[in-house]
């Protein structure tokens, strides 16, 4: 019973965090298209973190990351669900 309680306490802060989004922007080129995006991100929520996170998966859909705009939880979701378009959550 003891190994299960610390077992739990060990579990709970990974349990506990918050679901972390960045708002970015990324290009194509030839010819030059720009976007702006939000993503969720399952790494920690900083912009460093966000952007080694979201790159890969922009690169494989042949797009390059230009920046990350911010970081932010879900309270920040729907204010930026209409200038993201089709890009949100998309990545």
């Amino acid at each position: 019973m003891r190994y299960a309680l610390v077992f739990m306490a060990l579990l709970a802060p990974s349990l506990a965090q918050a679901a972390c989004y960045a708002d970015y922007k990324a290009k194509r080129t030839d010819p030059l298209r720009l976007h702006y995006g939000v993503a969720e991100i399952d790494a920690p929520c900083d912009k460093r973190s966000a952007a080694d996170a979201l790159r890969p998966r922009l690169r494989d859909a042949g797009w390059e990351l230009l920046t990350i705009v911010s970081v932010f939880d879900a309270d920040g979701l729907e204010e930026r669900k209409d200038s993201a378009g089709s890009n949100y959550l998309r990545y």
